[in-house]
């Protein structure tokens, strides 16, 4: 079982940037691919990066590829999504996911979510 546990939410404006961290316990990090999902009201949760467990590949939907970076500290049992130019419509929950399958972008460990809101 893994435990995460992410941290770095919060309410800015369109074309700031945030840092979301997420902090993994539990069974070997450094041994799952990391991922971060995100889930607006209304809206089923999608995803939107993913890292393999050596951080030697990352992945991205089209809708934050070139404003949002994954990456990982296998030492510090932690991941990273710089989200950079933010949107009003990036306005969502996001969820830390472990175990990520890269051939599907589905996992089944989350952390608890981290509210992020971007204001117009």
């Amino acid at each position: 079982q893994v435990h995460l546990v992410e941290s770095g939410g919060g309410l800015v404006q369109a074309g700031d940037s945030l840092r979301l961290s997420c902090t993994a316990s539990g069974r070997t990090f450094s041994s799952y691919a990391m991922g971060w999902f995100r889930q607006a009201p209304g809206k089923e949760r999608e995803f939107v990066g993913a890292i393999t467990w050596s951080g030697g590949n990352t992945y991205y939907a089209d809708s934050v590829k070139g404003r949002f970076t994954i990456s990982r500290d296998n030492a510090k049992n932690t991941v990273y999504l710089q989200m950079n130019s933010l949107k009003p419509e990036d306005t969502a929950v996001y969820y830390c996911a472990a175990g990520v399958n890269i051939a599907t972008f589905t996992s089944g460990y989350w952390g608890q979510g981290t509210q992020v809101t971007v204001s117009s």
